[in-house]
Formats: C-alpha cells, sequence, structure tokens
C-alpha cells in the first residue's frame, strides 16, 4: 500500500480540505494507494509542543517531527498545502482559541524575565515564523506553472492589472538602505572541514558571553554572518518618511516578520517607533510599565492601552494620532478600520505585497479607500534591488499584459534549512557595544562581526549537497523546457561569491549542452527576465531560499492573478517527493470572507495539479498502473476545469471553492470512465461519472443556495471538525455519490 501524506493546516486551505479531501480518498479507494492527514497547522503545533500541560485525549503527537523524518525516506509523498507562518499575535490568538476550548496552555510570556518564563518564550517560539517548511524542505524547489494553467492564464487573463501611469509620472519607488544593512556588513567562509562553532559576545570591556554553542558545520558548507545596524535603519525609516510627506505619497513597510521571526519583528518595531516617536517616546515610562511593544506593532500598542486609566489612554491615543498629522500618509490594510501597514506586522508580506503594488500601477490603498503612489521601504539591499528594477521598468515600460506575457518559473535552493530561513537560532539582539565572534572548536575565530547595542546579528548556512543538487536541478530544467536558466548571484555579495565558486565548479559535471546560462546580480537578472517576459519568452530562475519565495509569489501574481496556482514540486534528496500547492499569504480574507456570508474563494488548483506528479510518483516508483491512470485522468480534468472556467469566484452567490471541487471532481470520473488502460477503474467510475453528470445542475444549485449567511465552524485557528464539515460540504446530493464509492 502506497501512501500519500495530506497535511492538515490552517484558515481557507484548510477550509478547502474538508470539501476537497473526501474526494481523492473515495477516487483512491481500491488502488493500493492510501491518503491519510497529519496536523501540522498552529494549533496542532501549539497542541504538540506544550502536551505536559494538557489531558491525555487532548495531547496529540508531534506529526512535524514526525514528517520531518519521513522526509528523509525514498518512500515520503506528501501533498503540503500552505500553512501559517505565526507572528507573535497570531500566536497569541491561537492560544487563546484553544484556551477558551478547555486546553489549559499558559499565556505568551511577552516580557520573558524569570527562568521559567524565558522556558515557555522559548517552547512555544518553536510553532513560530517558518517552524513548518525549514523541518520539511529536505530538497530543492521546482515551482512553475503547468503548461495547461498559463494557457489557460493567457487565453483567459486575469482582470486585477491596474495601468501605471505615463512614463516617468508615477512615484512610485523602492527605497532601500545605503549602508549598515545586511548586505552592506556580510561575512562568509566555506569551510574546510567538518567543526563545531560556538557564538560569543565580547563587550567593550573584553566580558565574553557565550550566546549559543555547539552548531555543527560540514566540510563544503557555506556559513554566513550579517548585521543590520539598527541606527543606520532608524535613519533610513525616518529619511524615506521626510520624503514621503514632502512628496505627498504613501508611505509603507515591506518585511517579513513571519518567516524571518527573529529579525523581522524587531525591524518593524524600529519603523514602528521612528514614525511614532513623538508619542511613544514621551510615554516611554508608561508603555514600558503596561508592556506595550512596537515589535507587535501599533496595534499590540493600542490594545494595551485598555490597561490604563481612561484619561491616561486618551491621553496617549491623542498623542499617537498627532503623529499622523506630522508624518507621511501611511498606506492601508483595512482604511474603513483604520489598520495601517504598522498596526499588525504579519499584515503586509513583502512577497506578497510588493507584486501588488507592481499590480495596481505601483500604488496601496490610503484612508480615503482610493490607491496612491507609494514609497515602499524593503530596508536590506540583498533583495530590494530587484523590486526597484521591476517597479523603475513599469515605470518605463507601462503594466505587463498577463494575455501575452511570458513566465519566470524558478529552481529554489532550500533544501535543509538553506540561508536566511535557517538564520532564526543563530539571531542575536546586542546587548552593547562590541563584537560577535564565531569561534571553533579550536579556539579560533572564524568570523566576527562589530556591534552597536540593539543590533540585529544573524548567521546562516547552505550545505554542498543541496548547492550541488540545486544546480543539477536547474540543468536538467533548462534541458527539459529549452528554456535560459538565470543563477541570481550577485558577486560583491560575500554569500553570493562563494556560491558562484560553487556553481562554476559544479556545472561542468552535468550535461549543459544545449542549454544557455547565465550568472547575474538581481538587478541584471531582473532586467533580462523582464525584457523576456514583455516579449512573451519564458526564463528560469535559479535562485537561493529567500528569492525563491518571492520570485513564486511575484511573477505568477502578475501572470495568474494569484501564487495559489503553481505547480510546486520538491524532489527529496532521499528520493521522495513533497508537493506544495501555493502560497496562502490571502487565506485570512478567504476566512474573513466565508464566515461572513458562506463563501469560501480559495482556489484548489494548486492541490489538483500537486496530486499529479504526487499519483505519477507512486506509479513510477512502485510500478502501480492505477497511479499512472489517475495522474493521467486528473491532468485531462484539470484542463478541461481550466478550458470551461470552473474557478472560484470572488463575489458571493456564484461558484466558489466548493464547486470547483465539485466540477473537478466530475470531470475526473469522466475521464476514468473514458480511459481503456484501466478496465477495473472504468468499470468503477461510469456510473459515478453518469450520476455526477446526471445530477450537475442540481448539485452545483445546492452550492451556490448554500452561500449567503454567516457560518459557524467553532473556531479559527482549531474548527470544529463536524460544524467544518457539515458547512464545506453543504450538497446532501454530490456527498450520496461520493460516499457511496
Amino acid at each position: 500500500m502506497s501512501k500519500i501524506i495530506w497535511s492538515k493546516i490552517d484558515e481557507a486551505p484548510a477550509l478547502a480540505t474538508y470539501a476537497f479531501l473526501p474526494v481523492v480518498q473515495a477516487f483512491t479507494k481500491g488502488t493500493g494507494i492510501e491518503v491519510e492527514t497529519k496536523d501540522i497547522s498552529l494549533a496542532g503545533r501549539i497542541i504538540a509542543n506544550m502536551a505536559d500541560y494538557l489531558t491525555e485525549d487532548q495531547r496529540i503527537a508531534d506529526f512535524l517531527a514526525e514528517l520531518g523524518e519521513l522526509v528523509k525516506k525514498p518512500e515520503a509523498n506528501i501533498i503540503k498545502l500552505p500553512n501559517i507562518s505565526a507572528s507573535v499575535p497570531q500566536l497569541k490568538a491561537a492560544i487563546k482559541e484553544l484556551q477558551g476550548k478547555g486546553y489549559k496552555l499558559p499565556d505568551y510570556p511577552e516580557e520573558a524575565t524569570t527562568a521559567e518564563e524565558k522556558e515557555l518564550q522559548a517552547r512555544y517560539a518553536k510553532c513560530l515564523g517558518s517552524a513548518v517548511n525549514p523541518v520539511l524542505r529536505e530538497g530543492n524547489s521546482d515551482r512553475r506553472a503547468a503548461a495547461s494553467v498559463k494557457a489557460f492564464a493567457q487565453k483567459n487573463p486575469h482582470r486585477m492589472m491596474k495601468p501605471w501611469p505615463a512614463p516617468g509620472q508615477s512615484q512610485c519607488r523602492v527605497a532601500h538602505m545605503e549602508e549598515g544593512d545586511f548586505y552592506a556588513t556580510e561575512k562568509s567562509v566555506t569551510m574546510e572541514k567538518d567543526d563545531v562553532i560556538k557564538f560569543e559576545f565580547v563587550d567593550a570591556a573584553g566580558q565574553v558571553t557565550v550566546l549559543k554553542e555547539g552548531l555543527k558545520l560540514i566540510a563544503g558548507e557555506v556559513f554566513d554572518s550579517s548585521v543590520m545596524r539598527v541606527a543606520k535603519l532608524r535613519e533610513f525609516y525616518a529619511a524615506t518618511a521626510a520624503e514621503a510627506k514632502q512628496k505627498g505619497v504613501l508611505l509603507s513597510l515591506h518585511l517579513k516578520a513571519t518567516m524571518m521571526k527573529v529579525s523581522d519583528p524587531v525591524m518593524f518595531g524600529h519603523a514602528v517607533s521612528v514614525y511614532f516617536k513623538d508619542a511613544l517616546e514621551k510615554h516611554a515610562a508608561t508603555l514600558k510599565e503596561i508592556g506595550a511593544n512596537p515589535n507587535m506593532g501599533l496595534g499590540d500598542i493600542l490594545n494595551k492601552l485598555d490597561k490604563l486609566p481612561a484619561d491616561k489612554k486618551a491621553e496617549i491615543e491623542a498623542d499617537i494620532n498627532a503623529c499622523y498629522e506630522t508624518q507621511a500618509k501611511l498606506a492601508m490594510v483595512d482604511s474603513r478600520k483604520n489598520i495601517t501597514n504598522l498596526h499588525v506586522p504579519n499584515d503586509v508580506i513583502v512577497d506578497a505585497s510588493m507584486p501588488n503594488v507592481v499590480r495596481d500601477g505601483g500604488k496601496m490603498w490610503n484612508k480615503q479607500d482610493e490607491l496612491q503612489d507609494t514609497i515602499a521601504m524593503v530596508p536590506d539591499r540583498c533583495y530590494a534591488t530587484m523590486y526597484r528594477e521591476i517597479i523603475e521598468d513599469c515605470n518605463r515600460n507601462g503594466q505587463f499584459d498577463p494575455a501575452t506575457m511570458g513566465s519566470v518559473s524558478n529552481v529554489g535552493l532550500m533544501a535543509q534549512k538553506a540561508e536566511e530561513y535557517g538564520s532564526h537560532d543563530k539571531t542575536f539582539i546586542a546587548a552593547g557595544k562590541g563584537v560577535i565572534r564565531m569561534v571553533n572548536s579550536a579556539g579560533a575565530v572564524v568570523m566576527e562581526q562589530a556591534v552597536e547595542q540593539g543590533d540585529i546579528f544573524r548567521a546562516c548556512q547552505a550545505k554542498d549537497i543541496p548547492i550541488k543538487d540545486w544546480v543539477k536541478l536547474a540543468v536538467s530544467r533548462g534541458k527539459a523546457s529549452g528554456q535560459p536558466v538565470v543563477f541570481w548571484l550577485d558577486e560583491n555579495r560575500a554569500h553570493d561569491a562563494q556560491i558562484i565558486q560553487k556553481v562554476n565548479a559544479y556545472l561542468p559535471e552535468f550535461d549543459t549542452a544545449g542549454v544557455e546560462i547565465h550568472i547575474m546580480d538581481p538587478v541584471k537578472a531582473m532586467r533580462f527576465s523582464v525584457e523576456r517576459i514583455r516579449r512573451g519568452e519564458s526564463t528560469i530562475s535559479a535562485t537561493g531560499n529567500v528569492l525563491r519565495d518571492y520570485l513564486t509569489d511575484l511573477f505568477p501574481i502578475l501572470e495568474l492573478g494569484t501564487s495559489a496556482r503553481m505547480l510546486s514540486i520538491v524532489p527529496l534528496l532521499a528520493g521522495g517527493g513533497l508537493f506544495e500547492t501555493g502560497a496562502g499569504g490571502s487565506a485570512p480574507k478567504h476566512v474573513e470572507q466565508f464566515l461572513k456570508e458562506g463563501h469560501n474563494r480559495w482556489d484548489s488548483l494548486g492541490e489538483y495539479c500537486a496530486l499529479v506528479p504526487s499519483f505519477e510518483m507512486i506509479a513510477a516508483n512502485e510500478g502501480n498502473q492505477k497511479a499512472a491512470v489517475l495522474a493521467e485522468t486528473l491532468d485531462a480534468a484539470i484542463g478541461k476545469y481550466l478550458e470551461n472556467q470552473k474557478l472560484p469566484s470572488r463575489k458571493v452567490k456564484e461558484i466558489d471553492n466548493r464547486g470547483s471541487s465539485f466540477w473537478l471532481s466530475l470531470y475526473w470520473a469522466e475521464a476514468l470512465a473514458a480511459q481503456s488502460k484501466d478496465a477495473a477503474l472504468q468499470a468503477r467510475f461510469a456510473p459515478v461519472a453518469k450520476a455526477l453528470s446526471d445530477n450537475a445542475a442540481k448539485i452545483d444549485q445546492e452550492l451556490i443556495d448554500c452561500q449567503g449567511s454567516p457560518v459557524d465552524i467553532g473556531g479559527y485557528y482549531m474548527p470544529d471538525d463536524a460544524k467544518a464539515a457539515a458547512a464545506l460540504r453543504p450538497s446532501a446530493t454530490y456527498n450520496a455519490i461520493i460516499d457511496a464509492l
């Protein structure tokens, strides 16, 4: 029996699972394939990590750890849906919801002072940020639009693109630091032999504090360190805000405070404290007393004011509001509720927000709920420059046309916690002026960084075997597609310089005949790719882990309208497969709409597409011909689904995710009934296809009639399974046919 693991996750993709997974389990029954779930949702991770606080019947296994072991085995076959990369406010909200359900969990201690609080904070920290992805991504990433999806997008271009002003008329620009950022301070070495490193802080008086020890590095591994100088960061924020005010444009901040769970919330907090400087400094003692934390955004500060007497609260609120009058206008997340870009760190995530700036003609929403030019602050130059380049291109050449534009697919180096996304346990806020040094087992200093108080230090790794595998994957994709491969690497960046040496060393080991290969810094790579896109030509970007994340949102959002429709295959180093299903950045808004009006607009095309290579891997590895037929017929069904435009609408009382999954299942059943490679499958699905087809109009209507009213699913982070299943499978006619399988 072959096993496919379907990850149980959060928000809109989790709601979609209630509708679609029963179909997959019914269709695969009797084919030698078993599909089961493992709970790696935020709530599930909290429960698994805090088991000793819970009753026996409340506890669940640590499924993330289980899957972390499975991905190192050749039989791994995992459909991985997008999960919450939790910020502290999300973590606290999930804990509160679980407490309300009877889980006696301790509160998250924001200001940990005692040993007990620090231990608790460290345990909860395992659930923050990119807790899932580094564990499961034991392979590099092959992310692209399936041919049928791209063809559909060109034939039926999405309508979200807004025109750019005439050349040179937009005031939109990407602002980044010119000194003192991670890019400027980065140092990098390639390890000559296996070693064990410890991190030490040496203060101005020569006193040594050990920050971390026992970090094992292996020969050939690229090891980096860098520092964000917060004095320079704050100068940058203040100067850019002054520029935005002088030009009369919106000010916006674009960070990754979810995945970069240690460094970026601190950078976010500095933006909050610079913008609201007059009010926060005036009331610093009071705000400290009530535990208000700028790193968690203005929203946290405003909530904490409830602890104060009414007159004091009103005074501080008035001073905060006065800052809006003297400062640049902020980009809004929700103008109706006065939620700004600086309210919550996870509201504006750079990889999802910057594509929208491009899509919306260089604009973001202002307080009047109108689009207005923005200066987008992306502080660190490691990646900001490529966003700057695409904005400048649009200012010269206008908006992209989804009907004619080419694609930029991606081969991403991400295996074994590569690069910044693996830096969290090696990120420290400098306690004072001094040096943070990395010392090896022989007592020699491998690298060191001078720091001032509050500077953000981080160290990252990229192992040699994943780098070689990444180069191999890039070459094989170039050969298979006939498209040029561009390695986005900057010889002037310390880390990239080490990677370039490895790329040049490994390329001759693979058959590159007929493959066009370039190594370009992010600005030149973006220019090259965008020029080709505008000519309708496609390019493969071969990038590191963070750029992989950014580009696989940027281009799909422009091309397809969403990154959720991407095919994302992770060939695992041990031989198995991880099949990812697109990004979930907009998932919270989808849940909000579903709870309000019973319409789930999540697009499960990523799940449909991911299943095809999952079945194909079973067929190839185990000779299961039924799996091959399931893959072939599902692929045909996806083509028909797109051709007939059965994708979810954004509007209530129109087709939503449940209707989409119904039509996909009808087309899949029809394809299985029509094929002749497996007589048993043909006989089994002929009556199913007929029943679904005969009842199609009735089922379709049932799936529309159920919309329009608020829905109770018994929780946000941990829905009640019975309530959610009832809400997401509302057609008795459809359910009877599927369940009879």
